[in-house]
């Protein structure tokens, strides 16, 4: 059987994260040709190329999953250490998580605070699109995301969290300017025409409410690109444009009046999953017991 030489999967892994060659080979004091003999030897082992060697180095899709492995045998090693009474008191275990921005200007930073502190979990958050997530887990990059993907990364188990609800949002201000026919003029004639706020170019929730009004090409041209959950909201109460905003953010706005609900009966539901790598984790379990908890309560 063919076994993977864990100093050969580690020095892969320390290439990746150093980004060269020569970093890696200072990091582990080692030589660059030591370096380049050990990846080459875990290569001629796996029969594939792990790396691309580009300046930083990527990794291939195979050496996605070595990568992967590599980060999930360290955790098992920092748990294992740890229950042992061996990782040291200043040693606190590290769990590395990737999110939606919706989700983490919202519910999802209380749920981490559910997570017992007897377990002196650090977190180091990924924000990225939740479309996108995915990616961060297949390329070992972090150990569990909130994700849309439904179907489970190779090597991790998915649970159903719920759906976060977005609603399109105007303020009075922009409706008067841009949107005074309405409602006697329906939304599907005019939004072709008025200014709309997104986060950035992997969000499609304005195209697929104006999709849903019947317009196949989505929003119009005139697009405010604003990559910041907290500033997204200002700009659209601002008057910036209008845009779809989740109820947590949007409820205090809207019975204020300060925004307004351009289509009550046209929401956009966003599923949202757990997923995370399968491993015998207390860290790990904990922190995606806590989540599933917040996610039942705050999402639809």
């Amino acid at each position: 059987m063919t076994e993977l030489p864990l100093d050969q999967v580690r020095t892969l892994l320390t290439v990746v994260d150093e980004g060269t060659f020569d970093a890696a080979a200072a990091a582990l004091h080692l030589t660059p040709s030591a370096i380049s003999q050990r990846v080459k030897a875990l290569e001629q082992r796996t029969g594939r190329v792990l790396l691309i060697r580009s300046k930083p180095v990527r990794l291939t899709e195979s050496g996605q999953v070595v990568a992967r492995f590599a980060r999930q045998v360290a955790r098992l090693e920092r748990d294992a250490l740890g229950e042992l009474g061996m990782s040291g008191a200043d040693e606190p275990s590290r769990l590395s998580i990737a999110v939606n921005a919706d989700s983490l200007a919202t519910w999802f930073l209380p749920a981490l605070t559910r997570v017992p502190e007897h377990l002196r979990v650090c977190f180091e958050l990924h924000r990225e699109d939740q479309d996108h997530t995915a990616a961060l887990l297949r390329e070992g990059l972090v150990a569990a995301a909130v994700t849309s993907a439904p179907d489970p990364v190779q090597g991790c188990s998915v649970r159903a969290l719920g759906n976060m609800r977005y609603r399109a949002v105007a303020s009075p201000a922009f409706i008067a300017r841009h949107l005074r026919d309405w409602p006697d003029t329906s939304l599907r004639t005019l939004l072709p025409t008025a200014p709309v706020v997104i986060f950035n170019d992997h969000d499609d929730l304005q195209d697929r409410f104006a999709r849903s009004l019947g317009h196949r090409n989505g929003v119009g041209p005139l697009r405010h690109y604003v990559p910041s959950s907290e500033g997204f909201v200002d700009a659209v109460s601002a008057g910036m444009g209008w845009g779809m905003l989740p109820m947590a953010q949007a409820g205090t706005h809207l019975s204020a009046g300060t925004l307004i609900d351009l289509a009550p009966e046209t929401p956009i539901d966003v599923p949202l999953y757990w997923q995370q790598w399968k491993l015998d984790s207390p860290a790990l379990a904990a922190t995606a017991d806590a989540v599933s908890s917040a996610a039942r309560e705050a999402l639809t």
